[in-house]
């Protein structure tokens, strides 16, 4: 048995031993596995592209609202990080250029960010080479496994939507 395959079994072991159901446990440690080593996976490369999970989180954002414009304080509270957090990291993100602060021109108070071309291409690359190892993650899915395994998942999401 492999290290990852004994490290979750004994995980499961342990949990069904205090009493938990063995399928619950199963799926759950699974999840919770597989969660943290594609985390390892994603903090190396993030390391190997310059930037930090934080970072990440803005480039994320942006790219999800096609490049912006969001404010500084929305940006905080997707990366769950003090203002003044981000402040700092959109001083640095604006000197490597991948972001740009510009004032609101309704609102003269308030600051915008937006992506600039090269915190588009960041963002492409990382995503690009994400796809690589996540598409070796599921190479030993058939597509038809993969799309019962995303279904799944997104049953499980709507079930912890309803309690939270």
């Amino acid at each position: 048995m492999s290290g990852a395959r004994a490290e979750y079994q004994a995980a499961v072991d342990a949990y069904v031993a205090a009493g938990g159901d063995a399928s619950v446990q199963r799926a759950i440690t699974a999840i919770s596995q597989v969660t943290k080593k594609l985390d390892q996976w994603y903090d190396r490369q993030l390391a190997d592209l310059g930037i930090s999970h934080g970072d990440w989180s803005v480039l994320s954002q942006l790219a999800k609202a096609d490049g912006g414009p969001l404010t500084p304080s929305l940006l905080a509270d997707a990366a769950n990080l003090a203002p003044s957090s981000m402040t700092s990291r959109l001083d640095r993100m604006c000197e490597r250029g991948l972001v740009v602060r510009e004032p609101d021109q309704v609102k003269r108070t308030r600051v915008l960010v937006t992506l600039t071309e090269a915190g588009w291409e960041l963002f492409a690359q990382a995503i690009r080479e994400a796809n690589v190892v996540e598409s070796d993650v599921l190479a030993d899915l058939r597509p038809e496994q993969r799309t019962t395994l995303a279904d799944l998942l997104e049953v499980v999401l709507e079930g912890l939507d309803k309690h939270t």
